[in-house]
């Protein structure tokens, strides 16, 4: 067996590594990024995960894997690639369909062809067209799937092997074919369906995890209002044997979370209400938070008549990870820095080398410098920083908590 996965990102990547490791698939990685097909090859992966490095260089050396800017002939081909969204959060399949014309002359009778990339529905259907219409020979003689990936960022190789997967075919015999490839390296149970609902089932687990995201962030601003700790409250609501609220933070991000719900929403605008309020509360929540900032600045300069350091402690969309696509705490660094005039910004995340717009510093300096700190992620190390009783604390992710 021999595979072509095309888009090295954060899941293409890994997939293609777990499908070499264990499933014993021969497998070819295409990207446009020759950087990244260069690092690859050199057994060097381009984003932080855990244990991922050491496997990729396993495969690689055992023959398993290589990395290529241009698709070849295969037994089954993946499309992995970014769904962005374009101006009013209009799904944006365009790298989709990009991709899978890049395949489409390598195709050939009983061939596989699955997209794991986040798409809104009948994205599946649309691309099989594109297929038929440029290589009509292969109607009816084609596997075609949608299976959506669902890991966790820093826990993906278990994820990736133990976590169900849902398999929806655009027809009985393509969902058979998927069930046998992903069945190869994937333990958890392989769920059939068809790729409308498969394709809905990515949407719809993103889009119910914001809505309950969005449920603890308000909740933290209505606590805010009323002078109650958010932290203690959850704790002591959570104990209800049928209540399980989640933390609240500065935002959602993430390239799922902050997206997905979009890909609903755009499609069925009347019948997603809750859906699109939760997106509105969680996109204000980083609002909220540098208005919190810059009070704090500006308050501190009335009671010390100068301009406070002020530490922002990362900017990474959740803890200990490397990953700040749609982040908010990146939005919050660039308004305060934007409109914080006078005083000293300090930026830290420890999981990146460097970044083209904030001058990063360490945390541990930055948290000695600063009069006030924020901490809009919980990365691990934070955790061990002292109390702070010099200092104002503004703690948006529960750190102290």
């Amino acid at each position: 067996m021999k595979a072509c996965f095309v888009g090295l990102g954060y899941i293409g990547l890994p997939t293609a590594i777990i499908a070499a490791a264990r499933g014993g698939v021969d497998v070819v990685g295409v990207d446009i990024n020759k950087d990244v097909v260069a690092q690859t090859n050199a057994g060097h992966l381009h984003f932080i995960e855990p244990g991922m490095e050491e496997m990729l260089r396993q495969v690689l050396d055992a023959g398993k894997l290589r990395a290529s800017t241009e698709p070849e002939e295969a037994d089954a081909f993946f499309i992995v690639v970014p769904t962005p969204f374009r101006s009013g959060h209009q799904p944006d399949v365009s790298f989709v369909e990009a991709a899978t014309r890049s395949v489409v002359p390598f195709l050939k009778v009983g061939d596989l062809f699955v997209i794991e990339s986040t798409s809104p529905v009948g994205t599946t259907e649309a691309m099989a067209e594109i297929i038929y219409d440029t290589r009509p020979e292969l109607r009816g003689h084609l596997r075609v799937a949608y299976c959506p990936e669902r890991v966790l960022p820093g826990n993906v190789i278990h994820e990736l092997v133990h976590n169900d997967r849902v398999i929806g075919g655009m027809d009985e015999a393509s969902t058979e074919a998927a069930k046998k490839f992903y069945g190869r390296f994937v333990e958890g149970r392989l769920h059939a369906t068809n790729s409308r609902t498969a394709e809905m089932c990515k949407l719809t687990e993103n889009a119910s995890r914001d809505v309950q995201i969005a449920f603890a962030n308000e909740l933290s601003l209505i606590c805010d209002a009323a002078g109650i700790d958010v932290w203690e409250l959850i704790s002591l609501a959570n104990r209800h044997p049928r209540v399980n609220i989640l933390r609240p933070g500065c935002g959602v991000g993430g390239h799922c979370i902050a997206v997905d719900p979009y890909f609903i929403t755009s499609a069925y605008p009347a019948q997603s209400r809750v859906i699109a309020t939760a997106r509105e509360v969680n996109n204000y929540k980083a609002s909220w938070c540098a208005e919190k900032i810059k009070n704090a600045i500006l308050q501190f300069k009335i009671e010390h008549g100068r301009e406070p350091v002020v530490a922002l402690m990362g900017l990474a969309f959740k803890p200990d990870i490397d990953d700040l696509r749609e982040s908010p705490s990146c939005k919050i660094a660039a308004e305060v820095l934007g409109t914080a005039a006078g005083a000293q910004i300090l930026v830290v995340e420890p999981n990146v080398a460097g970044h083209l717009e904030f001058e990063l510093t360490d945390y541990g300096e930055a948290f000695d410098r600063a009069d006030i700190v924020v901490y809009l992620t919980a990365h691990t190390p934070f955790k061990s920083l002292p109390a702070g009783e010099d200092k104002l604390i503004l703690d948006f992710c529960g750190i102290r908590g």
